[in-house]
C-alpha cells in the first residue's frame, strides 16, 4: 500500500497518537520513530500494528525491516507523522506493553533506579539510556508527569525504553515493593547528605531521583536508608536530573565492580 494523502485516516491516527497521551492510553498504542528504535522494539517482543516508510528519506545502503508489512508514504506524508528534525524514513505504531512491579526480574544483588514525578520526556529518556548502559535491572517511574510512551521519551532513550525493564507505579507502592525485597533506598537531595562514594551502593540498592525543580518528596526522604548529594563547587547549584542520576548510578557501578574484583581475588 502507498499513501499520498495528508488526510488519510491512518495518518491522522498516527498524529493523534504522537500528540495525545490520553489517546495513547485509551488505544494502548504508541509511535516509535527510527529504524534502530523499531528494531529494538521488535527484538524486545513489542507487537507492531503498522510500519511506515518514506523511500525518499531512506539513505543509500540503509537496512530495512525485511519481515515487516511496510506501508510506503510520500515524504510530505511522513513529515506530517514525524516528530524528528532529521527523520530516517521509518516509523511504526506499536502496542504499549508497560511492565508491573510484580513482573520485574531482578539481578543478584538487585540494582534499581527510581524516578519520582519527572516532568520532561527528554530527561526520562536520558535516564533510561543511563540505565541501559549501566546494567540497571529496572527503572520504576513513580507518579509520572510524562508517560513512557511519549514519543520524545522514545527519542531521547534511543530505544532503551525497550531494552530496560520499566514499571509505572505510585510512590507508596514502590516503597512497599522495595522494602519487601530488602532493597536499600538511597535518596538524592541537594543538601544535608553525604557524597555518593561514602554510601554502600554495592548491595541491593534503589537510587531515587526526584522532579527537576522540587526534588524528592518527603515521603521518599523519610523512607530512605541513606541520602546522597553530588558535591558541586560552581555558582549554579543544581544539575539536570538525568545527569545527576547518571553520576550516582555510575558510582554504584564502580563500587559493584570493585566488589566483584575483590571477591575474585579472595577465591
Amino acid at each position: 500500500m502507498h499513501i499520498t494523502s495528508l488526510q488519510n485516516e491512518r495518518i491522522k491516527q498516527v498524529v493523534r497518537l504522537r500528540d495525545s497521551a490520553r489517546h495513547r492510553k485509551r488505544e494502548r498504542l504508541m509511535v516509535v520513530e527510527g529504524l534502530d528504535e523499531i528494531q529494538l522494539a521488535v527484538s524486545a517482543g513489542v507487537q507492531l500494528q503498522a510500519v511506515y516508510c518514506a523511500p525518499e528519506l531512506i539513505g543509500p545502503g540503509q537496512a530495512s525491516l525485511e519481515a515487516a508489512d511496510v506501508t510506503t508514504v510520500t515524504e510530505n506524508v511522513f513529515r506530517k507523522m514525524s516528530y524528528r528534525s532529521g527523520p530516517d524514513g521509518w516509523l511504526a505504531v506499536a502496542r504499549i506493553n508497560t511492565g508491573t512491579l510484580h513482573g520485574l526480574r531482578l539481578g543478584a544483588p538487585p540494582f534499581v533506579l527510581v524516578t519520582e514525578t519527572v516532568e520532561k520526556p527528554g530527561n526520562l529518556g536520558a535516564i533510561l539510556r543511563t540505565a541501559d548502559a549501566a546494567g540497571v535491572d529496572a527503572v520504576l517511574v513513580c507518579d509520572p508527569q510524562t508517560d513512557l510512551s511519549n514519543p520524545n521519551v522514545v527519542r531521547a532513550s534511543r530505544g532503551s525504553l525497550f531494552t530496560v525493564q520499566t514499571a509505572e507505579t505510585t510512590s507508596p507502592k514502590a516503597i512497599e515493593w522495595l522494602t519487601g525485597h530488602d532493597i536499600r533506598i538511597v535518596a538524592t537531595c541537594p543538601d544535608g547528605a553525604v557524597d555518593p562514594d561514602q554510601v554502600d551502593l554495592g548491595g541491593p540498592v534503589a537510587i531515587v531521583v526526584g522532579a527537576e525543580h522540587e526534588g524528592l518528596s518527603e515521603r521518599w526522604l523519610d523512607s530512605a536508608d541513606a541520602r546522597v548529594s553530588i558535591p558541586m563547587v560552581g555558582r549554579v547549584n543544581s544539575l539536570n536530573v538525568s545527569v545527576a542520576a547518571a553520576l550516582i548510578v555510575y558510582e554504584a557501578v564502580r563500587q559493584r565492580r570493585s566488589s566483584e574484583k575483590g571477591s575474585g581475588l579472595n577465591r
